[in-house]
Formats: C-alpha cells, structure tokens, sequence
C-alpha cells in the first residue's frame, strides 16, 4: 500500500486519514507541522517592552486555562 501525498492534502483530509489509520505517525507529524490556520499569531519579542507584553499573554492564557 502506497501512502498518500500529505503535503498535498487539506487539512480536512488528513485529519480524516489520521482517523482512519491511527497508527501512522507519518501522518499525525505532518498534520501537527500543518499548525492551525486559526491560531494567533504572536511575533517574537524584539524589546522589554515586547517582552512584558509576551508574558502577560501568556499569563492570561495560563489563568484562563487553569
């Protein structure tokens, strides 16, 4: 049996593939480097400033989520 081509699947097909054949981690990593189109999208800290800000975001997520 011959794998399909994963970078050329949407996102929607690979999950769907992943549900069908659990046991192939060659398509769970390839979905997991897909990321989430719908993730935000922080840009790496380049100050103090930007840094303080960073941490309070993630302070938030972590309250938010615990």
């Amino acid at each position: 049996m011959t794998k399909p081509d994963f970078s050329q699947m949407s996102r929607q097909e690979l999950r769907a593939y992943i549900l069908a054949h659990r046991d192939d981690d060659e398509a769970i990593e390839a979905l997991i480097r897909m990321g989430n189109p719908n993730s935000p999208v922080y840009p790496f800290p380049q100050s103090e400033e930007d840094l303080k800000v960073m941490e309070e975001i993630l302070q938030a997520k972590l309250a938010s989520n615990g």
